[in-house]
């Protein structure tokens, strides 16, 4: 009953001003967005949990208006000009007494005193100031690049604490030279500014020491590295710095030609290496003494299986050499993975092997500087690049990690300082995302997904261990913020065709309160098709392949209606949900088909977000096969259950979808009569590294997994019509992919077949011409081969 009652709620305000809806067109539902509504993209809480702050992107512009709306009632405010300087800012910093946070806003660091509202602004620069952290004696650190200040709430001074850099120490000795040391002994001179020069610096060196007014002398890293991340302990004592080597080459990039351009000329903008032409760079770790400098390296050569080679087999059969000691490894979004405790006593890392099959939680204690693994999860295939946070409980002894080592994403606790096994706070075939301990330490709350994958609530669990607890029942919990005294939970959750909004309710799940609802009047007023979520059965073993169905309200008896299937794009994406789709717009368009006597089907195939790393991991080596095989089986359940016709089939979709488009019209021919891939891979050896080397390794040591993922490799077997569609300066996905395909097909001498350019537009289009005029060829095709 609370979901019906909430989401009438919601509906209420709306449905009072709506007017009767005009017949859905393609202009309108391709339209810029702006109609439909801003939706609440980021929420935070005032200082005394009396009120909400969120920003609205305004109507015809990128600008986002900043508002106010009390929890108490009654209309949202404006918050402009000289008002802007007194409010707080989102993911905001408890100290550990619980007294005072910490936030960063317009790049500077402020203070805010929670036992009566004073506000204390410690910066104002042009820097960027990020990452504030309390040590337990109530002192606050912060970062401005890669240097670091602290501020004690005592006496209220900042302090230059920590100022790391990239250079070689000019007390270094020069490496040596005949003809310098002829020099320095014939020459008395030279000898004599010499040592007054390293005698001036070494009593400017023992004055910084020794004078606690002074900023803190740098530490010199050497000029042959860069500064990948650093972290200060909250104490300011101990400075952990992780490098890389100047000289392992980054790859090289493209040049990616622009031809619409306010110049009037021809442009050309520098994007990405391809795979396996840049791989990471491996890092070392330091750990710096502030009081006098010395540093000492955290090695990772004791890291269990540091040793090991994954792909020594395919590497082998590819005339590779061997690897030769430890695997390299990288820090975990670079200072994210750092992670002191309070006290100062603990550092954990979480590192990623570079091959990312391996992900260790280790920790450190400065004094002693060796590292110890504390968790280590493995994955032949490769390790999920969401579920990877971390934090300390309040003990400041207890990590707590979220781990898919059980197969789904859980929330784990382990001991920093003696190990031992991982302790599981939750299990099942569901998983655990946006983990957060409250703002007392004595819970976490996440989202959760128990019920069935796409049914997202806001569940809760101790932090000692207990009963895992629903609060809510809405179906589309997008994320979550706890009031700073714990008290209330502000809600950002959604609908099919509600985009997010804001509610709130007790921290006990209790009085559930709407707060927004952003929807225009016209976008309300329209009946909308609610899609079906249904299970297709997997004829290859997978199971059950969730989807969402697209249909009339009743289906004409004796009749078979054409299929069209909608292939949602990756990275890591979940799109039969409970929440608003990503593809709000292709979700509209859907109504339209059914209108225009079309049933749709969208699929979330194998390797999709929500379903436990099996599914997700199934495409390793073998991306579009596993996929392709859900959506035939996806076919043959639209002709048993929903009077499909098998000889009348479309597919679309874009980025990834668009490369599903590509293997389903050349990999099954005569199965699909019409396709359009839109912004697509042709050819996996022209993506990115970061993304493609973790499914398909990298094409030096496995070419056969390029070659049987890439769509180019299968282009012969066009027999359908295709669509191609793509922004000629798209930094994702390279329009030349699109291009040299066009020259495959024009030397296979397919007629089938043609492609639309879109000057102005990257990976994601940006304008409604382009959006209108793309759907409209769509259409236009399905509309030519499908009826």
């Amino acid at each position: 009953m609370r979901r019906l009652s909430v989401l009438l709620l919601l509906a209420a305000p709306g449905l009072l001003q709506a007017q009767p809806a005009q017949p859905l067109t393609l202009e309108r539902v391709m339209a810029d967005p702006d109609w439909i509504g801003p939706p609440v993209e980021q929420a935070w809480w005032s200082w005394d949990g009396k009120r909400v702050y969120y920003p609205l992107k305004r109507d015809g512009n990128r600008i986002r208006d900043l508002y106010a709306q009390d929890i108490a009632g009654g209309a949202a405010q404006g918050v402009d000009g000289a008002a802007r300087a007194g409010i707080d800012a989102r993911d905001p910093v408890l100290d550990p007494q619980r007294t005072r946070m910490a936030f960063v806003r317009n790049g500077d660091v402020f203070v805010r005193d929670l036992r009566n509202g004073a506000l204390t602004q410690l910066t104002r620069s042009e820097a960027t100031e990020a990452a504030p952290r309390w040590s337990s004696d109530g002192a606050l650190v912060w970062r401005s690049g890669h240097d670091w200040y602290r501020w004690n709430a005592a006496d209220g001074a900042v302090a230059h604490a920590a100022a790391p850099k990239a250079e070689d120490d000019p007390a270094k000795p020069p490496k040596p030279d005949l003809l310098r040391e002829d020099q320095l002994r014939l020459v008395e001179t030279l000898r004599r500014e010499r040592a007054r020069r390293e005698a001036a610096r070494e009593q400017e060196t023992d004055w910084r020491r020794a004078d606690p007014t002074r900023a803190p002398a740098p530490v010199y890293l050497g000029k042959d590295v860069e500064i990948a991340a650093t972290a200060l302990s909250p104490d300011g004592r101990w400075l952990l710095v992780a490098t890389e080597r100047k000289q392992d080459e980054r790859g090289q990039g493209g040049r990616m030609p622009m031809y619409v351009t306010e110049s009037g000329y021809e442009e050309f903008e520098d994007v990405r290496t391809r795979v396996g032409r840049n791989p990471p760079r491996a890092q070392s770790f330091w750990l710096v003494d502030m009081r006098d400098g010395a540093r000492r390296e955290l090695k990772t050569d004791g890291l269990p299986g540091i040793g090991d080679d994954p792909l020594a087999r395919l590497r082998k059969a590819a005339g590779k050499e061997p690897l030769k000691g430890p695997r390299p490894v990288r820090i975990e979004d670079d200072g994210d993975g750092i992670a002191w405790s309070a006290d100062s006593r603990f550092v954990a890392l979480m590192l990623h092997s570079v091959d990312n099959k391996d992900r260790w939680l280790a920790t450190a204690e400065p004094a002693v500087a060796t590292l110890q693994s504390r968790h280590r999860l493995s994955d032949e295939a490769w390790i999920n690049w969401e579920y990877n946070q971390f934090g300390w409980l309040h003990d400041q002894r207890t990590l707590w990690l979220l781990s898919e080592e059980s197969g789904w994403s859980h929330l784990y606790t382990v001991d920093a300082g003696r190990g031992g096994r991982a302790r599981a706070l939750t299990s099942g075939r569901w998983e655990v995302s946006q983990p957060a301990l409250s703002p007392d330490g004595s819970r976490f709350h996440f989202a959760c997904n128990r019920a069935r994958p796409g049914d997202y609530e806001l569940c809760t669990v101790p932090s000692a261990g207990g009963e895992v607890r629903e609060l809510t029942d809405l179906g589309g919990v997008e994320g979550f913020v706890a009031s700073p005294d714990g008290t209330r939970l502000l809600l950002r959750h959604s609908s099919s065709y509600v985009p997010p909004q804001l509610a709130v309710l007790d921290a006990d799940g209790g009085n559930l309160r709407t707060l927004t609802d952003t929807r225009k009047p016209e976008y309300i007023a329209h009946d909308w098709l609610q899609p079906e979520v249904v299970q297709v059965p997997s004829k290859h073993g997978a199971g059950t392949i969730w989807g969402k169905f697209y249909g009339p309200k009743t289906l004409e008896p004796g009749r078979r209606y054409p299929v069209a299937l909608f292939v949602h794009g990756a990275g890591y994406l979940q799109n039969v949900s409970d929440r608003y789709p990503n593809y709000f717009r292709e979700q509209m368009f859907h109504n339209l088909l059914v209108q225009r006597g079309y049933i749709v089907l969208d699929l979330d195939y194998r390797a999709s977000e929500g379903y436990g790393r099996d599914w997700r991991t199934a495409i390793y080596r073998r991306m579009g096969h596993p996929e392709l095989e859900d959506y035939l089986d996806g076919i043959d359940w639209l002709v048993e259950q929903r009077q499909g016709d098998r000889e009348r089939v479309g597919v679309y979709g874009g980025s990834y979808g668009g490369f599903m488009a590509f293997m389903a019209l050349f990999r099954e021919p005569g199965k699909f009569k019409a396709g359009a891939a839109l912004r697509p891979v042709a050819d996996w050896t022209q993506y990115n590294h970061e993304y493609t080397s973790n499914i398909l390794n990298t094409p030096d040591i496995d070419p056969e997994a390029y070659r049987v993922s890439s769509p180019i490799e299968y282009a012969d077997g066009l027999q359908g019509s295709l669509l191609i569609a793509h922004g000629m300066i798209d930094d994702n996905v390279f329009y030349r992919d699109s291009v040299v395909l066009a020259q495959r097909l024009i030397e296979l001498r397919k007629d089938k077949w043609e492609l639309a350019s879109y000057p102005l537009e990257r990976h994601a289009y940006q304008q409604s011409d382009s959006w209108y005029d793309q759907y409209r060829r769509v259409l236009e095709l399905f509309e030519r081969t499908l009826k």
